[in-house]
């Protein structure tokens, strides 16, 4: 929870500093998330303002927030980008874990979700590139890294949980195992 926690902060702080990057017109040319189409060299810039120690290069970063490392990947050419993060190995996962990840991604998933490739569960925010917006970008990481370090627990990107679906009940059921084992002590 507390990773939680941490992971919605990080979204408000990123806002607050690309909008902050944004207003400082000597530091960095204004942004209108609408008015520019997205590409590598501004997605690069945007990326720069939320990690100041960001890793990589055009197409390819790395991210780190606390022990999560997120990759942003882009292709121009086909007008693709995905933020990734990886969980844990799929051999290490139990049935019922693989179950909750396809109930978490119709409802508490959002605009993420878990996926398998390489033998490794991620959560993946996917979307086209040219008209991503600074907000969607943010949004998307946030939503990403939640995801990730919600894995075991509430399977949430964060934001919100859907009605319909199985996450309300099982989020439910993970709040109340936690008081009682707090009563049982």
């Amino acid at each position: 929870m507390k990773i939680f926690i941490k992971c919605i902060f990080l979204l408000l702080t990123m806002s607050i500093s690309v909008i902050a990057a944004g207003e400082d017109s000597e530091a960095a040319p204004e942004i209108d998330s609408y008015a520019e189409l997205m590409d590598n060299a501004r997605l690069h810039d945007l990326l720069q303002r939320v990690d100041p120690n960001l890793e990589g290069r055009l197409g390819l970063w790395t991210m780190q927030f606390e022990s999560i490392r997120a990759q942003v990947i882009t292709d121009e050419n086909a007008d693709r980008m995905r933020v990734i993060v990886p969980i844990v190995q799929v051999k290490d996962v139990e049935d019922d874990e693989l179950l909750r990840l396809m109930q978490a991604n119709f409802d508490s998933a959002l605009d993420v979700r878990y996926c398998i490739a390489n033998g490794i569960i991620w959560s993946a925010f996917i979307h086209p590139l040219s008209i991503l917006s600074d907000e969607e970008l943010l949004s998307g990481l946030a939503q990403a890294i939640t995801a990730a370090a919600s894995f075991g627990s509430t399977y949430s990107s964060g934001a919100l949980i859907f009605k319909g679906g199985d996450s309300g009940e099982e989020q439910r059921k993970y709040y109340e195992s936690i008081i009682e084992k707090g009563l049982a002590i």
